[in-house]
């Protein structure tokens, strides 16, 4: 690694007064600074903290292509990281940097690592979080995959659909939560019995906000309607808090053209044809020139794929 120059030569002077900083930048955008020295730091906008106790082990970087891998230790305090922040899941995939810094004149300082936080597990008195270089991005699938359903996000950029049309999200008030995934109401109409099944539920206030869950089911019935998500969100609901509810789609053309008007932003391949055509075998008779010619495409007698 090349150090700045001015660093350099204070490496060479052999007197130094080196520390190491960091900076979280968690998703929401809460920012946390940290310094192993025993005085607070300020660069680039940023101040570490001395009293934080945040801690790293030797970084094992590579110049190779392979995944940098180190662990970030930490104490848990209530003037930084707070348990209940970790358990939330405000912390998983938060931003870190890690600079080598001259205390005694912080513009002298170099870039160690740049990455995000991966798995993070409770120690005690503390917390151990997994540190995951740049090129951990390349372990991420590439690419498209040719398949029935839509591989687009609802409401992301490739699928081009905006939920904050009227019809597709809904802002209301916590009635009634059992263990952080079951949302009753006793009133809540103008939307269909379903309507928001796989969609997204959003804590706008208290203390889950900007917490987020999948729906799994959306029903409605003469006693008001029910919501359940996938997985329970991992900070208190409590009743009065705003929540923002997204309509959901289950990735079918048939869903992306009559619910949503979207089919020109369909991503995916409706009429490739399914496991069952693929496994077939020539039949004495029949012609096998490659085409499908189910009836679950249209007319038989119209070849879909070919011929």
């Amino acid at each position: 690694m090349a150090f700045p120059e001015n660093l350099q030569t204070h490496l060479a002077s052999g007197t130094t007064t080196l520390c190491r900083a960091w900076v979280l930048v968690r998703r929401d955008g809460e920012t946390y600074g940290f310094t192993d020295h025993d005085n607070d730091l300020s660069f680039d906008g940023f101040v570490f903290k001395a009293d934080t106790g945040l801690t790293a082990n030797a970084l094992e970087q590579s110049t190779g292509l392979s995944v940098d891998n180190t662990e970030a230790l930490g104490a848990l305090s209530s003037a930084s990281v707070q348990e209940s922040d970790i358990r939330a899941g405000r912390f998983d995939g938060a931003l870190v940097r890690s600079w080598l810094v001259n205390w005694a004149d912080v513009d002298q300082r170099v870039l160690l690592f740049k990455g995000t936080f991966g798995e993070i597990t409770r120690v005690s008195g503390g917390f151990r979080a997994e540190l995951r270089g740049l090129t951990e991005e390349l372990n991420q699938p590439q690419g498209r995959v040719y398949q029935p359903g839509c591989s687009a996000v609802l409401g992301a950029e490739g699928c081009g659909f905006n939920l904050n049309q009227p019809g597709y999200f809904a802002e209301v008030a916590v009635e009634r939560v059992e263990k952080g995934k079951l949302f009753s109401f006793s009133t809540f109409e103008g939307f269909d019995d379903r309507w928001f099944e796989r969609g997204r539920l959003s804590v706008q206030t208290g203390a889950a906000a900007n917490l987020v869950g999948v729906i799994k089911n959306d029903r409605l019935s003469a006693d008001g309607r029910t919501i359940e998500l996938w997985e329970e969100l991992r900070a208190e609901v409590a009743p009065g808090d705003l929540i923002r509810i997204e309509a959901g789609c289950d990735r079918r053309a048939a869903t992306c053209r009559l619910k949503f008007d979207n089919f020109l932003n369909f991503r995916g391949f409706p009429h490739i044809p399914g496991e069952d055509w693929l496994a077939s075998y020539p039949i004495q008779g029949k012609t096998n020139d490659g085409g499908s010619r189910r009836s679950i495409f249209g007319d038989p007698s119209t070849p879909v794929f070919g011929g």
